[in-house]
C-alpha cells in the first residue's frame, strides 16, 4: 500500500501491510423481523475494508445484506505517475455485494488538489451508478474535504474513536469534526466515554459500545487446534491481541515478564507507530506477529488469562476496547487497566478484574488464573453477554435512522 495523502491515511497504510485481522469474518449477519428500506449507503473510512474486521465491517455487511453499500477508502497514491490522467477509480466487491471504492491518484499532488480530484472521481462514480438518494455515512471526518459538496438525505456520523489524539493525527482533523457535527442528522459513539464527550457537542448523540460476535469466540470454548506458532509455548499463557501502538503500555509488560517468569505473554498484533526496538524482549515474552480475525479464537483457546494491556495516555482516554467482549465469549477470564469503558461496566459488574499498578496486575493475573473453575463468574459472565451483539447494535441504529428518514421525506 502507498502512503495516503494524509497523516491519517499514512498511518493507516503502515498498519495494512501486516494483513492483521484481514477480511475472513466467518459468521453471517441475521436478518431482521422486520423490513426496512434505505437509500444507498455510502461510507467514508479511514481504515481499509481487508484491513481488522471490527465496527465497521460488522454494521455494513449487514446493510450491505438489503441494499447497495459503498465503502470509501482513502486514496492509493502511485509515485511513479503524474498526470491527472491519471486518475481513476479502483471498485472491489466483497461480502454481500458490498463495493470498496478506491480512488488512484498520481504522485506531487496538493492536499486541496488531490481532495478535488477525488471529489471529481466520487461525482463521476454517482452518475455512472445512478446514485441519486444516499445516505452518508462517516468514520472520519477527513473524508469531508472531498465529500461537503454532496448532498445526502441522511448524514451520519460514527465515532468509533476519538481520532484526534491518536499519533499523527493530522492537525486539522479536529476542525473537520466540528463541521461534520454541523452536518450530521445523527452522531452515534463507540463507547459510554467518548458520548458523554460528543453529546456535548451534537444533541442527537447515542452511545454504542463496542458489541460482540459471540457465535464466532465462542469457538474458543471448544477444544481447536493449537496453532503451529503458539504450539510450543508453554503454559500458563496470559494473551492480548490487537494492534501493538502507542495504546499498549510496554512498561506494564517488560515488568509483568520479568516478575513473573513462570508465565508466558503471547502477544498478537502488528507494531505500528513505535519502534519495534523499544519493546520488552524476554524469553517468556512472545510475539506472533498479526493475525486473520477466523484465527483468533483457537489462539485464544490456548490462553489461560486475557489482559487489556492498555496505557494511561491521551490515545486511550475515550477506547471502548471490543475485545474485551471477545475475550470473555472465548470464556477467558481477563485483566485490564483502569480503561473507563471497560471499568465500566464490566468492573463494576465484576466480570473483569481491574489494575493500576504491575504489582496489582500480577496479583489479578494470578487470581485469573483459577477463575476458570469460577461457575458463578461464567454464569453471570454469560448473561451479560446475552444482552449485546451486532445485530441488536445495528438494528437500533437503523430504527433511529429511519425516524430520521420519516421526517424527511424523499423527493
Amino acid at each position: 500500500m502507498s502512503p495516503s495523502t494524509s497523516a491519517e491515511a499514512t498511518t493507516r497504510a503502515s498498519v495494512t501491510t501486516s494483513n492483521y485481522f484481514a477480511t475472513a469474518a466467518t459468521a453471517t449477519p441475521s436478518r431482521p423481523n422486520f423490513t426496512y428500506s434505505l437509500p444507498d449507503f455510502v461510507c467514508f473510512a479511514h481504515l481499509h475494508w481487508d484491513f481488522v474486521w471490527q465496527r465497521p465491517q460488522h454494521l455494513l455487511s449487514r446493510f450491505a445484506q438489503y441494499g447497495r453499500v459503498f465503502y470509501v477508502e482513502e486514496p492509493f497514491i502511485h509515485h511513479d505517475q503524474t498526470a491527472e490522467s491519471f486518475a481513476h477509480m479502483e471498485v472491489k466487491e466483497r461480502q454481500h455485494g458490498l463495493k470498496v471504492l478506491v480512488a488512484h491518484l498520481p504522485a506531487g499532488l496538493t492536499e486541496e488538489a488531490a481532495d478535488e480530484l477525488q471529489a471529481r472521481l466520487l461525482t463521476g462514480f454517482f452518475a455512472e451508478n445512478s446514485i441519486t438518494k444516499y445516505v452518508f455515512w462517516y468514520y472520519t471526518p477527513m473524508a469531508l474535504s472531498k465529500s461537503r459538496h454532496f448532498t445526502p438525505v441522511l448524514t451520519v456520523y460514527d465515532c468509533m474513536d476519538e481520532l484526534a489524539a491518536f499519533k499523527f493525527a493530522p492537525p486539522k482533523l479536529r476542525q473537520l469534526e466540528q463541521e461534520l457535527f454541523r452536518k450530521a442528522d445523527l452522531v452515534f459513539t463507540g463507547g459510554q466515554s467518548l458520548y458523554e464527550a460528543k453529546s456535548l457537542q451534537h444533541d442527537d448523540a447515542h452511545a454504542f459500545p463496542s458489541s460482540i460476535d459471540k457465535e464466532h469466540f465462542g469457538q474458543a470454548r471448544t477444544a481447536l487446534p493449537e496453532p503451529a506458532d503458539q504450539a510450543a509455548i508453554p503454559h500458563p499463557r496470559v494473551g492480548f491481541f490487537g494492534v501493538v501502538d502507542e495504546r499498549l503500555d510496554i512498561g506494564l509488560l517488560g515488568e509483568l515478564a520479568h516478575a513473573h517468569p513462570e508465565w508466558q505473554f503471547v502477544i498478537i498484533g502488528p507494531v505500528v507507530k513505535i519502534d519495534p526496538a523499544d519493546l520488552p524482549y524476554s524469553a517468556n515474552i512472545h510475539y506472533l506477529g498479526g493475525k486473520e480475525y477466523k484465527e483468533l479464537p483457537a489462539y485464544l483457546c490456548g490462553w489461560d488469562v486475557a489482559t487489556l494491556l492498555f496505557a494511561d495516555n491521551e490515545s486511550t482516554k475515550f477506547i471502548s476496547p471490543t475485545k474485551t467482549p471477545e475475550y470473555l465469549a472465548a470464556g477467558k477470564p481477563v485483566v485490564s487497566t483502569p480503561i473507563r469503558d471497560v471499568v465500566r461496566p464490566y468492573g463494576e459488574l465484576n466480570l473483569v478484574q481491574i489494575a493500576a499498578t504491575a504489582d496489582e496486575f500480577g496479583q489479578a493475573i494470578a487470581k485469573a488464573l483459577l477463575q476458570k473453575h469460577d461457575t458463578d463468574w461464567q454464569t453471570r459472565t454469560d448473561a451479560y453477554l446475552n444482552t449485546i451483539s451486532w445485530d441488536l447494535t445495528w438494528q437500533q441504529m437503523l430504527a433511529l435512522m429511519q425516524q430520521k428518514l420519516s421526517r424527511k421525506p424523499l423527493a
